[in-house]
């Protein structure tokens, strides 16, 4: 017999990423649509565990849809680990008669939600990280947004970097991919970018690139670091040493999580709200909402989670041509 969901729940996980109130709402929006009570989980996991919630009505969800940041608030939850931690889960999802809990995260997140379903609780989860890094869906909410406020940033950095003819040495989000170093490193026109995936060799990576554009002409160089291919601030003093510049270094750090979602974000935060939605009021559950192709399509939890995602080389070889130094004859 197909379930019948009447009251479901959404929550936010893990680190938040600009889209996530969007997505917020399309759950809240399309419930109603369907006929289903919404109410959203705050504070993650953990707000699961103390009953921590709030009525989402049609007012709760007005005007979020460009705001950036998450309204339920996000959290890592330890407790939600433990067994005992995941059996109070449950019992506050019979508390407020919740059918089915809405998970909108990252890896981290759907586990917990795989965890939640083995003991009864229906689930649907929705990718929204900045690293854009989950392997089952071919976009996650959040990098777009992510992405150009990297690309404003050093945007005006080269202004500066310009004029005093420097070194630019620019740390952006990344710990165990380079989907957004090497996206911004293709947009900005980067001397260099370090990425994760790749093995650092700083002397052909940095340091001749740097010597065969100055050679070529240029007085100003910009090198991007994701996180987890190194510090920049290493980076630049090794720079320093190697090439006796002065390398300006800036750590972008949580600002990229922040601000208003671009409209990619926004559009595919609320189709996923939608199909999660959706999902639910035809009886199905267990799933990621994912992009594949263009397409939203469902793939089991389990499934989802045992996916990879490689970062595309080609990318990276077209960042090495394009950023290369043109040598005049």
């Amino acid at each position: 017999m197909e379930k019948k969901f009447k009251r479901i729940g959404v929550l936010t996980s893990g680190g938040d990423a600009p889209g996530m109130n969007a997505a917020i709402r399309s759950v809240a929006k399309s419930a109603m649509h369907f006929g289903i009570d919404c109410i959203g989980i705050r504070r993650g996991w953990q707000g699961l565990i103390n009953c921590d919630f709030v009525r989402l009505d049609g007012h709760a969800v007005t005007h979020i849809l460009g705001s950036g940041g998450t309204i339920l608030y996000t959290a890592r939850s330890e407790e939600f680990m433990t067994e005992k931690g995941r059996e109070k889960a449950v019992g506050t999802c019979k508390v407020l008669g919740l059918d089915g809990i809405v998970a909108i995260g990252g890896d981290g997140t759907f586990r917990g939600a795989l965890e939640l379903s083995r003991l009864g609780i229906a689930v649907m989860g929705i990718p929204a990280t900045i690293d854009n890094d989950i392997g089952c869906s071919n976009y996650t909410i959040g990098f777009d947004s992510a992405c150009n406020t990297a690309i404003e940033c050093i945007d005006k950095l080269r202004d500066t970097m310009q004029s005093h003819e420097r070194c630019s040495v620019v740390e952006v989000m990344g710990r165990h991919a380079g989907f957004l170093a090497l996206y911004v490193g293709l947009a900005t026109g980067a001397t260099s970018v370090l990425i994760p995936e790749r093995e650092v060799n700083f002397e052909e990576d940095v340091v001749k690139r740097i010597q065969n554009a100055r050679i070529a002409g240029s007085t100003n160089f910009t090198i991007i670091v994701a996180e987890g291919a190194g510090s920049a601030i290493d980076i630049g003093q090794r720079i320093h040493e190697a090439l006796g510049l002065d390398p300006r270094v800036t750590v972008l750090g949580h600002i990229q999580r922040g601000g208003a979602p671009t409209g990619r974000d926004r559009e595919t935060a609320t189709r996923m709200g939608y199909h999660a939605v959706k999902a639910f009021a035809e009886g199905r559950s267990g799933s990621v909402i994912c992009t594949q192709a263009g397409s939203i399509t469902e793939i089991p939890i389990e499934e989802a989670l045992e996916m990879k995602k490689h970062l595309p080389m080609i990318r990276y070889e077209i960042m090495q041509a394009t950023s290369a130094p043109g040598m005049a004859l």
